[in-house]
């Protein structure tokens, strides 16, 4: 069921990050502003960045404030107090899409500088504690290239990931082994390449993807079985999505310019 369609009139929408069940954070494609707006579409605050090229993700930490990457300077910063200080400096490699644990711990999707290789490292703080690049086999578990890797850790700690290029979402446990892969769904109705964007997941540790050339998301369940689509809301171009406290769905629909508020079946 659509609740509700947020105008922004923010061009080319990229990531949402929920601040709370009426508040949440966007950032886009174009300009460097991060905007803060309530479910009615005010605009309650915005962060300038320096942002200039290319998109950069956002989170929100256990304590309200604001996480965001800058593949340019490879860092990731927090905005607290408005205030903005930087929390990890990268070297030999670029930050792209961010998570906040429900320990509190950073996931951080980055690339190396010659766009070969790509790998998940988690942080406490400011500390580096693990990363995650290879398999049991020793070959990538993710694809060596900059393009987008949304991620988000799920309830029983997996860690998921968005292989935009791949066309595939990527499944790991806590130790960072390989449990699954998703590489789409049969169907007469979506004819084109599964390719998705966003993730996140729910408090029954369901898997949301957004799949924007078929106009829509792919729910599954916590061991990659499809469980259903979500494609009656007109989403045209869906890419970045999260979920609230109360499991209501937001989705930026990027070729709208607006993000939409959706509540789906708890019992699929």
């Amino acid at each position: 069921e659509l609740v509700a369609t947020i105008q922004t009139g923010n061009y080319f929408l990229y990531s949402v990050s929920c601040l709370n069940e009426e508040i949440f954070w966007t950032s886009n494609r174009l300009g460097n502003d991060i905007k803060c707006y309530n479910i009615k579409g005010n605009l309650l605050r915005k962060i300038k960045t320096n942002f200039r090229k290319r998109p950069i993700d956002i989170a929100v930490d256990g304590d309200g404030d604001l996480l965001y990457s800058d593949w340019e300077t490879k860092t990731v910063n927090k905005v607290k107090n408005e205030q903005t200080e930087v929390l990890i400096k990268l070297q030999g490699w670029a930050p792209c899409n961010l998570c906040v644990t429900s320990t509190g711990d950073l996931l951080i999707a980055m690339y190396s500088d010659d766009h070969t290789q790509s790998k998940v490292v988690r942080y406490s703080g400011f500390t580096e504690k693990q990363t995650i690049q290879f398999d049991d086999e020793g070959k990538p578990l993710y694809s060596g290239n900059e393009y987008i890797k949304y991620i988000t850790d799920n309830r029983n700690n997996d860690i998921c990931v968005a292989e935009y290029k791949a066309g595939a979402v990527v499944v790991v446990n806590e130790a960072g082994k390989l449990r699954w892969r998703y590489t789409g769904h049969p169907s007469t109705t979506k004819n084109k390449p599964f390719k998705p964007r966003g993730i996140t997941t729910d408090s029954q540790c369901r898997i949301l993807t957004t799949d924007s050339d078929n106009h829509c998301i792919h729910i599954l369940d916590q061991n990659g079985q499809f469980l259903r689509y979500i494609d009656n809301c007109d989403l045209k171009d869906p890419l970045g999505l999260c979920v609230d406290i109360n499991d209501n769905l937001f989705v930026c629909d990027c070729a709208n310019d607006n993000v939409k508020k959706i509540k789906y079946c708890k019992d699929i």
